[in-house]
């Protein structure tokens, strides 16, 4: 028996990796974060049991893993984007490993992912940004010591700000000093769900158009001199007379 921690992706059912899918299809136990995984993500499934994890707390979520444990079922636990990154699996594994029940985790495909791949944008370019931080806007969990905003807003690299929107004024006050006014800056909103729709703006008049779009949740922000910038080096790899391994 094992539990299969799945990626399930943004939203579009088409974009969870094979190796997932064919998990949800075999596994008899389901338990699916509802609130941020479409039902479309389970079509096809043969499970005997089917859980929402929204309505639970995660000692009755443990509770129905170690239930399926007992009668040697495997459990597909699928969450939205990658549940290494905001997941909330971090509990689950350390309570799982207290129960010795063994698991396995099965990447997604990522909101930033797919965010830049709307927007039509590579996240790292030459000379601008070869650095993509992917962070969070300290509300009612605090950041650990270093970790502060301001702090990484300092690097000026890529940033991908995930549950920040209802703090947009805020966010935009503590990037201004280290990326400038000018800088461009993406708000989406459920990116790849049929409902999906997104902003684009600088810093100087991003909030105002957020606002204007009433986006209140399951955004992320984007923000770099990537996201409009053809002021860059071309890469070596492709570079004529470059040299490698499968191009001598």
């Amino acid at each position: 028996m094992t539990v299969y921690f799945i990626g399930a992706g943004p939203g579009d059912p088409d974009l969870i990796t094979v190796k997932g899918q064919r998990l949800i299809h075999r596994c008899p136990v389901i338990i699916y974060a509802g609130s941020l995984v479409p039902q479309a993500v389970l079509e096809g499934h043969s499970a005997v049991r089917v859980i929402n994890s929204a309505e639970l707390h995660l000692e009755q979520i443990i509770q129905a893993i170690r239930e399926a444990h007992a009668q040697g079922q495997d459990v597909a636990r699928v969450h939205s984007g990658d549940p290494s990154l905001y997941g909330a699996i971090g509990e689950q594994i350390r309570c799982l490993r207290e129960l010795e029940i063994p698991f396995e985790i099965v990447p997604g495909v990522t909101a930033t992912a797919a965010c830049a791949a709307l927007l039509g944008a590579e996240l790292t370019l030459p000379d601008v940004s070869q650095s993509v931080i992917l962070t969070r806007y300290a509300d009612k969990t605090s950041m650990p010591a270093g970790e502060e905003f301001a702090s990484l807003a300092a690097h000026g690299a890529t940033m991908a700000i995930h549950l920040g929107v209802n703090h947009m004024e805020r966010i935009v006050a503590e990037l201004l000093p280290h990326y400038g006014a000018d800088c461009p800056i993406a708000v989406v909103h459920r990116a790849t769900w049929p409902d999906q729709d997104w902003v684009l703006g600088t810093l100087a008049d991003i909030a105002a158009k957020v606002a204007a779009k009433g986006f209140r949740r399951t955004a992320l922000i984007l923000v770099g001199r990537v996201l409009a910038s053809d002021a860059f080096s071309e890469s070596s790899l492709y570079r004529a007379g470059h040299a490698h391994l499968y191009r001598p």
